[in-house]
Parts: structure tokens; sequence; C-alpha cells
């Protein structure tokens, strides 16, 4: 146990510098083309079938990462905190130099909304509130669950935020078919998603106060109970108001105000991106931290480590334990 914090830990810090595999081998697109062909055998418009593909996906999660073992590697490949940065940066980039076709060509990239009639401020609203909810999803809840349950628990995570992002909507298709994906997805991100909004207060603490108002006060009203919490998080700590019509086709959502900010502009979008990138050092910090801590407690509770040692016939050989921190 000591060690999965650790491995965690590397895993953020691993995708920091080097982002994601390429999409050709990277387990997780491949674990998307398995669902979709699953889906295809199995989809009916009931619950019954969208719990057995969930139940499904889990396992596949489960078995890559008792197969992998590495926690530190699984991390790696589950968490995806350089490509959000980089996917939301492409789209401050087009809109600073002003081709807002260009940006909402890219924004899919990010959200499901229709991208279409959007104009610049609501791209960017767009953009922050999907780095919010994604900081939760893509580098919070997949750290956490490598450092409580290794390698097994980071994929499984993985599987069912993929496969909640695959069939986990409230259209006429998957309402009743992907319910099973979504709501393990929800209880997956429950507590992840409030120790994003502690990290957030953490790394802007002249906004901490402001940031616990505005959860409290505003993240109840948004349909998710991860969703909100994080969002509103990053509203308080950008000084921004987040939330309002959301169009998906011919379906139009209206999300609830979070925080009492201004409106978001194109140079809030990188403020949100940096603000993100933060946490995620920080979610590091904090679980190196309590690797070392978890570590020394084991030493000083192991009673081999001041028990005297026996003394050895001149001439004898001497045999030396060594103890080793294996990332696992």
């Amino acid at each position: 146990m000591v060690s999965r914090p650790l491995g965690a830990a590397v895993g953020i810090v691993t995708d920091r510098f080097l982002g994601e595999p390429p999409s050709r081998v990277h387990p997780v697109a491949r674990f998307g083309r398995v669902m979709d062909a699953l889906e295809q055998h199995t989809y009916a418009d009931r619950r019954g079938p969208g719990v057995g593909y969930a139940a499904v996906g889990t396992t596949i999660g489960l078995a890559a990462g008792s197969a992998t073992r590495s926690t530190a590697l699984a991390t790696y490949v589950a968490v995806a905190g350089r490509s959000l940065a980089d996917a939301a940066t492409a789209v401050g980039h087009a809109l600073a130099v002003g081709d807002v076709d260009h940006a909402r060509r890219l924004l899919p990239s990010l959200v499901g909304r229709d991208p279409s009639g959007l104009d610049t401020d609501e791209i960017c609203r767009a953009v922050i509130e999907s780095v919010a909810e994604n900081t939760v999803d893509a580098v919070v809840a997949p750290a956490l669950w490598a450092s409580v349950a290794g390698a097994p628990g980071v994929l499984a995570h993985r599987a069912v935020n993929t496969m909640d992002a695959m069939v986990g909507h409230r259209d006429d298709r998957y309402r009743r078919f992907g319910w099973a994906a979504a709501r393990l997805d929800d209880a997956a991100a429950w507590v992840p998603a409030r120790a994003t909004a502690v990290l957030v207060a953490a790394c802007r603490p002249r906004s901490a106060t402001s940031v616990w108002g505005t959860v409290r006060r505003d993240a109840a009203a948004h349909p998710s109970p991860n969703s909100g919490v994080a969002e509103a998080a990053f509203a308080a700590a950008l000084g921004l108001q987040l939330g309002g019509p959301n169009r998906y086709g011919d379906r139009v959502e209206v999300r609830p105000a979070l925080g009492r900010g201004r409106h978001p502009e194109q140079a809030d979008v990188a403020r949100a991106v940096r603000l993100s990138g933060d946490v995620g050092l920080a979610l590091a910090g904090v679980l190196a931290l309590a690797s070392r801590i978890g570590s020394r407690a084991d030493r000083r509770g192991d009673p081999a480590s001041t028990a005297p040692v026996a003394a050895q016939p001149h001439g004898s050989p001497r045999r030396r334990l060594l103890s080793a921190q294996v990332l696992r």
C-alpha cells in the first residue's frame, strides 16, 4: 500500500512531461473499440443489457490492471492531464488569433455540445467547464484510485469513465442502456470531485473562501453530482460565472449559474489550464509525501528494524537484509 501513492504520483508527473501514448497503440483507444463492438452485439433499449455491458467493461479494466501490476505505468496510461491541457490550449490559441471557425472545429475534442452556433464567449465557457470536469475524470480520480487500489483500481476506473463517455448520455438511445455506466462513473468520481475542490482551494488560497462558498451554494443545482462541484470550484477560483444553455443536437439543457463573477473570456482559457495543471502537481506532491510518511511509519513499526544484530564469527560470511520500495 505504501508504494501505491508514490506510483500514482510518478504516473501524474510522467504524463505531464511525456503526454499520452499515440492513439493507434493507446490501450484506452483499444478498449473503446472493444466496447463499441460489444455495444453493437448487446444493445437493447433496457437497463439489463446495459448492466451487462458495464460489468464486462469493468472486468476488462480490472484484468488489465492485474496483468500490468505497476501502479506507476497504469496511472500514466489512465491519466490524461497533458492531453486535456493541449486540447484546451489549442482552442484558446485559435480564439486568440480570431479564428472562431477553427475553434469550433476543435471543440468536439473537449465537449459533446453542438459548437456550430457558439460565439467566442460561449466557446470559452465550454472549454473552461470541460477543463474543470476533466480535471476530476482525467487526473484526480485516476490518481486517487491508483493510490488506493493500485493498477487494477486505476484501470477499472478508466474503463468506467470511458464507458460513461461512450454510452452514459441522457438521450433517447442511451437513457436506459447507459444508465449503469453513468451511475458507476458518478460513484467512482464522487470523492475525487470533492478532493478536486479541496485542491483548487489549496492552489488558489486567496480564493479559498469563495471556492467553499460557491461549491456549497451552487454545485447541488447541477445535474451531475460531480461536475457541478468541480465547475463551481473553478468558477470561484477564476472569478467567473459558468453555466447556461448547452445544445446537444436537437436537445437544449440549461445549466445553473455557477459562481458570481464575470463571463469567461479568451484569456481565461489559459488560466483554467494553469489551474488544472497546478491541481495535478499538487496532488502528485501530496501522494509522494503520503508515501514517504507511510514508509517511515512502517519502518518504525517493524520489529526487525530495531532488533539487535547477532554477532558474527570472525571470517564467516555476513548477510545483509535489503528492502526496496517497489512501484506496484
